[in-house]
């Protein structure tokens, strides 16, 4: 169900290009699967007029509390990192469809991610954790200043590294890591870069291993009225807002 609510900012860190934002409901929250995203309405922005859409990077039904890791874009995603601890965000929530679970807890999974599409991914690898599905991270970006919240992910599961500067990890790309020839998978999960998607999914093709990309189309409503994300499917175009943003390989024309 579909919720309009305002949640109070209660922690917030910051970084080069991304901030982390810990807010919190007054009421109780709606239940969120890994994977969807809410819509974010950025007030006093002089050329903003549309919500912006943001990963749910994690939530806690005790304490009412979601969390946001916002890349800092354009004048929209700038105003709404600047919230101020006591600030309230007027939010849309829980919006699209999640990441599918695992029938079989002994799947080998890996979640790949890059840049801030790893935001999605730490809840997502909580929930797989929770189902009793160890999951294995495989983080992604230019240098290790594009790498937040590790240690937090490092709680969850086993994280592996890349750097395209070698700063971190291992140098190259999230699909040149050595992992892919050391162990076999049954599942991939990955967000990112459209780019660095296309060439997992690359990857999940030629080894017949299930696949589910989230896509980040540009997003205007996030309720499939705008028409501005769609993406061509085997299925015709459909609205990601609304069919995503988490999508099986099997119907994209990548």
């Amino acid at each position: 169900m579909k919720k309009i609510a305002d949640f109070r900012l209660i922690e917030k860190k910051e970084w080069e290009r991304s901030t982390f934002l810990l807010l919190q409901c007054d009421e109780p929250l709606e239940e969120i699967k890994a994977g969807q995203f809410v819509q974010v309405r950025v007030d006093d922005a002089q050329h903003t007029y549309l919500r912006r859409p943001i990963s749910i990077h994690d939530v806690d039904y005790t304490n009412r509390t979601i969390t946001l890791l916002v890349q800092r874009v354009g004048e929209g995603t700038n105003k709404i990192s600047d919230t101020e601890i006591g600030d309230t965000l007027n939010i849309i929530y829980p919006l699209g469809n999640g990441f599918t679970m695992p029938e079989d807890k002994n799947k080998n999974v890996i979640l790949v991610g890059g840049g801030i599409g790893i935001a999605p991914l730490y809840y997502l690898g909580k929930m797989l954790k929770e189902n009793g599905v160890e999951p294995i991270f495989l983080l992604g970006g230019r240098s290790k200043n594009d790498l937040i919240m590790l240690e937090e992910f490092e709680s969850v599961g086993k994280v592996y590294i890349t750097t395209n500067d070698g700063s971190l990890g291992e140098e190259g790309f999230v699909t040149q890591h050595s992992i892919w020839k050391e162990k076999q998978f049954d599942m991939i999960y990955t967000c990112g870069p459209k780019p660095m998607m296309m060439a997992v999914t690359k990857i999940a093709r030629e080894n017949n291993i299930d696949c589910e990309v989230s896509l980040e189309n540009l997003m205007a409503c996030g309720l499939g009225a705008c028409l501005c994300c769609v993406e061509n499917t085997i299925e015709g175009n459909v609205c990601v807002c609304k069919e995503g943003p988490v999508m099986n390989i099997n119907k994209l024309l990548w």
